[in-house]
């Protein structure tokens, strides 16, 4: 065999191996779960931004309570207002100051629900409304689904952020300029849990 064909040899040969190296250290497999922790965020902003668009149903549905609802109402409307004015995009879920802002309004929000559907409890005459009694309903199935969309989304974040920190993936990690994800931690405790609803309706 001559030299030029040794050396095209040894070259391929060395192509495979860098080829090699860098899959097992984690060059496609660190790109590949921070895409799949961006698609679960998306899926969180989603079920936030539906619980947010059934707020303007519930407040025309609740118009004609009475003077003490009234004040709760206003409440979940300027809580909305403000949780809706905070985004996160897939490019700040590294920023701790911007998740927590984040997570902090829609606390608020989360409560100013819980106070809503506790006066249910209060005042009996709303609760034979059946529109009120049917968006009360989809609130709690809305709750569950962002309680399920955050642990989706933490999931993918601590298997994305155990890929960037052990080898020999955090080479490949390095190598991309890859930085740990901040996962989804409620600001208020409770706030990620949907309210019962038992004995309220």
């Amino acid at each position: 065999m001559s030299f030029a064909a040794l050396t095209r040899k040894g070259r391929t040969v060395l192509a495979l191996g860098l080829a090699l190296s860098l899959a097992a250290c984690g060059f496609n497999s660190v790109p590949t779960k921070q895409e799949a922790a961006k698609a679960r965020w998306a899926d969180v902003q989603a079920a936030f931004q539906e619980r947010a668009n059934l707020v303007p149903n519930l407040a025309a549905t609740a118009k004609g309570a009475a003077e003490q609802e009234k004040a709760i109402l206003t409440g979940v409307v300027e809580a909305r207002a403000k949780a809706t004015s905070v985004q996160i995009s897939a490019e700040d879920l590294n920023n701790p100051a911007k998740m927590q802002q984040f997570q902090a309004a829609q606390g608020q929000f989360g409560q100013a629900l819980s106070r809503l559907l506790v006066s249910v409890e209060q005042y009996p005459d709303l609760k034979s409304i059946v529109n009120y009694q049917m968006l009360q309903t989809q609130l709690e199935g809305q709750e569950n689904r962002i309680r399920i969309a955050i642990r989706d989304y933490n999931g993918a974040v601590q298997d994305y952020n155990t890929e960037v920190r052990t080898f020999p993936s955090m080479i490949g990690a390095k190598l991309r300029g890859a930085e740990p994800l901040v996962p989804y931690q409620s600001v208020t405790p409770g706030a990620e849990v949907a309210p019962s609803l038992e004995g309220k309706i």
